[in-house]
């Protein structure tokens, strides 16, 4: 019945040494991705208008802009997760390793625009335009 030994079993751990981590952190992202989409979903059906000037208050209060962000750092990394799988299941020679370079700094680049355009409207959402 499998690799290792019965120890190794109880805890989880298979040939690689790392249980499942990985696993449990695909679960947990794709619950709070769950979570925080339905709030998105809400929040955007309840507002008064769909025009710019609205949308900028809306994201200019900090009850707003911090789920946000929580909520493009949830789905990028639960992205992440699931194309690494992905790229290591399929890919078995040298460009292995070049894809999960191009992966991860596609992540860090496009959660990072996606976090800093929130701060950007929600830190000058008062201002005079």
């Amino acid at each position: 019945m499998g690799n290792g030994t019965s120890i190794g079993r109880v805890r989880g751990l298979g040939p690689a040494k790392e249980g499942a981590h990985h696993w449990w952190h695909q679960r947990l992202t794709a619950g709070s991705n769950l979570v925080l989409m339905l709030w998105f979903m809400l929040s955007v059906a309840l507002l008064p208008a769909y025009d710019m000037e609205t949308l900028r208050h809306w994201v200019g209060q900090t009850q707003v802009a911090v789920p946000l962000i929580l909520l493009v750092v949830s789905t990028f990394y639960h992205f992440r997760l699931g194309l690494q799988v992905v790229i290591e299941d399929y890919q078995h020679d040298e460009t292995h390793i070049v894809l999960m370079i191009l992966l991860n700094f596609f992540t860090l680049a496009a959660g990072t625009t996606a976090i800093f355009s929130i701060l950007k409207i929600a830190f000058t959402a008062g201002a005079a335009l």
